[in-house]
């Protein structure tokens, strides 16, 4: 369907995805998207029904997208909204913060709704469109026609109006409704077979950069949008090598026909989302490698880290999910015990297979482990909360983050990476390296992730399956690991694979416990520890330091000071809490913050190469 009130043409020759043919318009959801105003952020979102409910058709908007476990009410990004049909009005009702229903139309008479989007979250979770670029995720900006989400559906992207824009063309993994590789590119039709499957293919459109390699057979690309110096050979070479490892750890044939990587290239960012065939990615333009870099600097290992997260997803949560993301109610939350193995798992896996495929040498990988064990021990959320506990408390702890996170919250992420490390050794040290935690993904992949009639994950079916394949019993090593709140004891572990985990203090220094932030001169107090020496004085987050026994605190003096004391000793200290003046005595503590490193003890070790080489 044409913009409304333009005389643009829907499907126009040149860089335009010709007109579908008569056999190819099964009874389908039609949806049309353009950037109608880019300065102003605005996108205009038709979508035509042509057998709406009798009763009157309701529409919804998400509330939330797959991914990223939050609320976060796409509908409110909604600023004007009407329904029409034969180009008549239709009065819409709207029921709920993210529902609308339609007035009865008559049978046989499509009904189109018409929404205005704002857009303008640079985010991998939502919409952002100027006059550079416009990028969005299905879920932000097309509505759920109620009761016909498994029907086909048609989507045609338009370029905004106007010469400026003349130079735009699409990135998305969609396919092209006239099946045509070569218009992979263009603007027109695009198919998705449903509701679901059209929201996991987000769409970059403008004047990226594009660049192209083939893993296992399966064509990859990879569109940056931003200014960026980036080395197109050097990131689609390493890109290659992780992309066909992870096809091969799985084996072939890759499940998606086509992959994209949607890269927004910003002066300061980190994020990535996940998509069945393709992943939005966010990163500052100084993670990208430029021409002459030599080596894997710590930058574009990250960036390639995130790289491999997202695409390791591609299996592991994609199409191995939770019983509970069988079939998402995009409405509400969707509660899981199990995302320490969705992300945690994904998360071990993302830097091992920078040193499978020989992209890292093994030290700085250990350095990468060793930094992951430092991040779960900085936080006493870790003796509070289970692992299991974490991941159904995503949608209102870990995407809600406070200054009491630290104490109260522990990282599905970071430890949930560690209890696959500690299962993986686990599992290759008493089998003698016959089963690994390998096998136990493959296993997964098999049983769970293939086919079109494939079945959620339950609570228990990791463990099972790891007993089922091992012979092990593991029932202790879960109740602990994932339903416990010990720490796991990989020192133990990493034994038998000669390597020995060594703890050391960050610094000499007394300890307040606490975590700071400066902005200037000033200090301020950001987190404090639960039973630490500030907590147990009184100080509280938020609270700005001034003084130590009559000194004043700066950024540049806050360790200086405390340097000149030792555990034990009592210091006074200053600090406003909002507008008062407030005193203090603390007690300081030992110096905090144990620091882990990894070393090889022995130069050969049979289980450690099996390990490490898969």
């Amino acid at each position: 369907m044409p913009a409304h009130g333009s005389a643009r043409k829907p499907y126009n020759s040149g860089n335009t995805l010709t007109r579908p043919t008569q056999a190819m318009r099964p009874m389908h959801i039609r949806y049309s998207i353009r950037p109608s105003r880019p300065a102003a952020h605005l996108l205009e979102v038709r979508c035509t029904l042509a057998t709406p409910d009798p009763a009157g058709q309701r529409f919804a908007m998400p509330a939330w997208i797959p991914g990223s476990y939050l609320i976060r009410d796409f509908a409110r990004h909604i600023v004007a909204i009407r329904a029409e049909t034969a180009g008549k009005m239709v009065a819409l009702t709207k029921i709920d913060k993210h529902s609308w229903q339609a007035a009865p139309v008559g049978k046989g008479v499509a009904l189109t709704v018409i929404c205005e989007v704002y857009a303008w979250d640079l985010s991998v979770r939502a919409a952002h469109v100027d006059q550079t670029h416009a990028f969005f995720n299905g879920s932000n900006v097309f509505l759920r026609a109620l009761g016909h989400e498994h029907l086909p559906c048609l989507v045609d992207i338009q370029r905004p109006i106007g010469r400026d824009f003349e130079a735009w063309r699409v990135a998305t993994a969609l396919t092209p409704a006239c099946d045509q590789t070569s218009q992979r590119h263009a603007f027109g039709l695009y198919r998705a077979a449903n509701y679901d499957e059209l929201i996991d293919h987000p769409v970059e459109m403008g004047t990226f950069t594009l660049a192209t390699f083939t893993a296992c057979g399966v064509p990859h690309e990879i569109a940056i949008s931003g200014r960026h110096d980036c080395d197109l050979a050097r990131l689609t070479a390493d890109l290659q090598r992780i992309c066909e490892w992870q096809i091969r750890f799985f084996g072939e044939p890759a499940p998606m026909p086509h992959y994209v990587f949607l890269v927004t290239a910003v002066d300061d960012a980190y994020g990535g989302l996940e998509h069945r065939a393709s992943t939005a990615l966010l990163c500052a333009r100084d993670d990208l490698p430029y021409p002459g870099m030599r080596g894997t600097p710590k930058r574009y290992r990250s960036f390639l880290g995130l790289c491999s997260h997202e695409y390791f997803h591609a299996w592991n949560v994609k199409r191995i999910q939770p019983a509970a993301f069988s079939s998402y109610n995009l409405d509400a939350e969707n509660y899981t015990t199990l995302l320490w193995a969705f992300e945690g798992f994904t998360s071990y896996y993302d830097d091992l297979a920078l040193l499978r495929c020989g992209l890292i040498p093994l030290k700085d990988w250990l350095a990468l482990v060793a930094r992951t064990i430092d991040k779960v021990h900085d936080n006493p959320g870790r003796q509070r909360q289970t692992l299991a506990e974490s991941s159904f408390d995503a949608w209102t702890k870990y995407y809600r983050p406070d200054e009491n996170t630290p104490n109260a919250v522990v990282s599905y992420y970071t430890k949930g990476a560690l209890v696959a490390l500690a299962l993986d050794l686990k599992l290759r040290a008493e089998t003698s390296n016959r089963i690994s935690l390998d096998d136990v993904m493959r296993a997964l992949w098999q049983r769970h992730g293939q086919g079109e009639q494939r079945c959620g994950i339950g609570d228990e079916d990791i463990r099972l399956l790891a007993e089922e394949l091992s012979g092990l019993d593991l029932e202790h090593f879960f109740a602990e690991a994932i339903h416990g709140t010990t720490d796991v004891d990989l020192a133990q572990l990493l034994r038998p694979f000669g390597i020995r985990l060594k703890r050391s203090a960050i610094s000499t220094n007394p300890s307040l416990g606490v975590r700071t932030s400066s902005d200037g001169s000033e200090v301020r107090l950001t987190t404090v520890y639960e039973d630490s020496p500030a907590q147990v004085a009184g100080l509280s987050a938020g609270d700005l330091l001034l003084a130590i026994d009559g000194l004043r605190v700066t950024p540049s003096t806050f360790d200086r000071l405390l340097s000149r004391r030792q555990a034990g000793e009592m210091v006074h200290l200053h600090a406003f809490r909002r507008d008062e003046l407030m005193e203090f005595t603390v007690q300081l503590g030992a110096p905090a913050k144990d620091r882990h490193q990894l070393q090889l003890q022995r130069k050969r070790n049979s289980l450690r190469k099996n390990w490490l080489q898969g």
